[in-house]
């Protein structure tokens, strides 16, 4: 029988500077190598950026599974030699974690893990499935014991309960009946598994290293280890890596491929390479657009720091005005502080960020960001350049604006708490207290990916926060409108 163990920190504090996008989580796993528990912590750990709030390993030694899962980063939790030691075995996966709805509990950290008839079963996902909380109901209705309140642990049920004799049929049947977005990787005794959902709206790559095969969200989690870099896992497509080599199934009817728009625009990290794309140039090709699309007379480019500082060297080079560090982020901060006052809570974005005064005052500043989300810290930045004596404030931002919330993994409020989806754009000036403003255009992503334009037909990626075109059936939003959920709400299902 196999061998559970957990351990668990104290959970941070919120983050208070909370007016950015967030990406739900992040996987990686390893098949037959001697160091794999190891290996997966260091692929993690350059991962880190998808999920901080909570991150688990899960191990197979030829006999029994060992977990350690924790709150926490990665670098906080697995860096110890004696952590990696109850992680004994040839293959590991793991998975690092931001929750989008409640707050962060051990039982939902993943891998999630179940003995099912066959053997040990652990299993990480990157996504969010638009009928969970619908197919939670029906198994929880149907006599199914439910250990967490996260829509993973869907997958476990649904693999349990498939009548079919081979694992991976069971697997299968159990995708069959998803919809939303994944990138599931799985560790079973005798096999790794990767999946990624029909459209490919979230990522996952293959690679290897000393002859074993790898699984993880970003090419970066392949860098860090000096991991090859094989190939993309398709759209639709199961991988499997056993002992005999790899094995492809192509389960689904043929779809387009849509992965998800935000990858390149903010989540991916620069380094990484996704669906053939560098990020970082794609980026830059992004300033660069905006800097065509809405030119502004200025004397400095500044990026908001870390995010926008591709798109404005992009702007900065294509409108040929100088590119300065006009803000500095305090990389030494946290996620968290302490238990603030309102008063402290309201000088949240000075404990990450400061202004470059020498390079700020009596100029006329571009300000470049990727995103505007309920404009709030948008808000603080624009005071705090004019606080450190700026002529001119312009705001230019690298995507158009966001008017939907997202379903399929990232973190973003209903839709009466987007600035854009409660305000035109001379509404938004206003507010944030700019000079003037200006988005991207949807043609101008789509150029910098390098399209003539979108696609109104067959759009080439996930672009529903801008044009609210979402890919797939939205299940549990439509069964549940009028309690306009963040995402799927199982916590308050669960409560």
């Amino acid at each position: 029988m196999s061998q559970i163990t957990e351990a668990a920190t104290a959970a941070p504090p919120l983050d208070f500077d909370g007016d950015r996008l967030r990406e739900e989580c992040g996987v990686f796993g390893i098949f037959g190598h001697p160091d794999a528990a190891a290996i997966t912590a260091l692929g993690l750990h350059a991962l880190q950026h998808r999920g901080q709030e909570a991150a688990g390993i899960v191990s197979f030694d030829g006999r029994r599974f060992h977990s350690e899962r924790r709150m926490g980063l990665v670098g906080d939790n697995f860096s110890r030699r004696d952590v990696i030691d109850r992680l004994p075995g040839m293959s590991a996966m793991g998975h690092v974690r931001y929750s989008t709805t409640g707050e962060t509990i051990l039982r939902n950290v993943q891998p999630l893990f179940a003995e099912l008839d066959g053997g040990g079963f652990a299993v990480g996902h990157n996504g969010n499935l638009t009928n969970g909380l619908s197919l939670r109901r029906q198994l929880v209705h149907e006599g199914a014991i439910m250990q967490s309140t996260s829509d993973t642990e869907v997958i476990l049920h649904l693999v349990a309960r498939a009548r079919k004799n081979r694992f991976i049929d069971r697997f299968v049947e159990g995708l069959r009946q998803l919809e939303g977005a994944y990138s599931f990787v799985a560790l079973t005794n005798k096999k790794l598994i990767g999946a990624r959902d029909p459209l490919g709206i979230r990522p996952l790559v293959i690679g290897k290293l000393d002859g074993a095969p790898i699984l993880a969200s970003e090419t970066c989690a392949l860098d860090i280890i000096g991991a090859k870099y094989v190939r993309d896992v398709e759209n639709g497509e199961v991988i499997v890596f056993d002992d005999e080599g790899m094995h492809s199934h192509k389960p689904f009817p043929p779809m387009a491929p849509r992965p998800c728009i935000f990858e390149y625009i903010y989540f991916a990290r620069p380094d990484s390479i996704v669906g053939g794309r560098p990020v970082y140039e794609v980026r830059k090709a992004m300033g660069a657009e905006l800097a065509r699309e809405a030119p502004a007379a200025a004397d400095v480019v500044i990026p908001v720091p870390d995010s926008g500082v591709p798109a404005a060297i992009g702007y900065a080079q294509e409108s040929g005005i100088a590119y300065e560090l006009g803000i500095i982020r305090n990389h030494y901060v946290g996620r968290t502080f302490i238990e603030p006052t309102q008063q402290i809570r309201a000088l949240g974005v000075r404990l990450k960020h400061s202004a470059n005064r020498a390079v700020v005052a009596g100029k006329r500043i571009v300000l470049i960001d990727d995103s505007i989300v309920r404009g709030t810290t948008s808000t603080k930045i624009v005071q705090m350049m004019r606080d450190a004596g700026a002529k001119e404030v312009h705001f230019r931002i690298s995507s158009p604006p966001i008017t939907h919330p997202d379903y399929y993994g990232i973190d973003t409020p209903e839709r009466d708490k987007l600035l854009a989806a409660t305000h035109d754009l001379e509404g938004m000036r206003k507010f944030i207290g700019a000079d003037s403003l200006a988005f991207l255009s949807v043609d101008g992503i789509y150029r910098a990916m390098g399209y003539e334009q979108r696609d109104p037909l067959r759009p080439q990626f996930t672009d529903h926060c801008f044009t609210g075109d979402y890919p797939t059936p939205l299940t549990d939003q439509s069964a549940t409108e009028k309690h306009a959920p963040r995402q799927l709400s199982l916590l308050a299902e669960a409560s």
